[in-house]
């Protein structure tokens, strides 16, 4: 194969490859704004929709999506297992989010109890007041996604509240010595009980998620655009040299 074919098949495989990338970036952004859409849809359906118990709940999960679902539960909070999750802002200030485990219907499951600010120095902790006794709760199940971790959680020397990086419901009950649920009850904004409730069970709307595949597309068309621009450039000017060469051997 000769040097110019060997940088055709290069430019191109170069070309479909990104261009490739950069497409299939756009159809993902699409279908998590799909995603997105569902969701917030099935939010406002269960709204309507008479809260569940525990027990309920438990028996749901088998078969169905219980993420959203909205509770009611009445259990006693244990007064020692607070866990503070680290690096939440609200309003442009950095603080926690605050969870205690309930005991209700012989079963553990975590509350997330709502945000509270956090102080300029990182070795002090927020004054938290753990909750105490009987309280009937009302608020939403929210299944836990475990992000990237650039470290590994290791809780050697517990001390409480526990600040943590991450919620991981198998780390934690070996901690409490009680199996945790594998849900996150997050407590409506209207209950009185707990800390600023500002959470969001959506972060990024589908709009900017379709602005962002608009991007990708956009990409796409703009890298295809510039390498069959470089392609055509790059013929043109090995043509014109070619030319000037066969001029200078017919003038020698």
């Amino acid at each position: 194969m000769s040097s110019r074919n060997k940088m055709n098949v290069l430019w191109l495989t170069l070309t479909v490859l990104v261009f490739s990338a950069l497409v299939k970036l756009g159809f993902w952004q699409n279908s998590r704004a799909l995603e997105k859409e569902q969701r917030l849809a099935r939010i406002e359906q269960l709204k309507s929709q008479n809260p569940l118990s525990l027990q309920q709940v438990n028996l749901l999960a088998v078969n169905e999506n219980i993420n959203d679902m909205p509770v009611a539960i009445e259990g006693v909070f244990d007064e020692k297992s607070v866990f503070l999750l680290d690096n939440q802002v609200n309003k442009g200030r950095l603080g926690y989010r605050a969870y205690q485990v309930l005991i209700a219907e012989q079963q553990a499951v975590l509350v997330n109890l709502g945000w509270v600010q956090g102080s300029i120095n990182r070795q002090e902790l927020p004054n938290v007041k753990s909750l105490l006794g009987k309280h009937l709760i009302h608020g939403n199940v929210r299944l836990i996604e475990v992000g990237i971790q650039l470290q590994e959680q290791v809780f050697s020397d517990v001390q409480w509240p526990l600040r943590i990086q991450q919620v991981e419901l198998d780390k934690f009950s070996t901690l409490i010595n009680r199996q945790l649920l594998p849900f996150v009850i997050y407590l409506d904004v209207g209950e009185k009980i707990g800390f600023e409730k500002n959470w969001q069970p959506i972060v990024m709307p589908p709009e900017k998620h379709r602005a962002y595949a608009f991007q990708w597309f956009s990409l796409a068309i703009a890298w295809f655009i510039l390498m069959v621009w470089a392609k055509f450039f790059a013929k043109k000017t090995n043509d014109n040299n070619q030319n000037n060469n066969s001029s200078l051997k017919k003038e020698a």
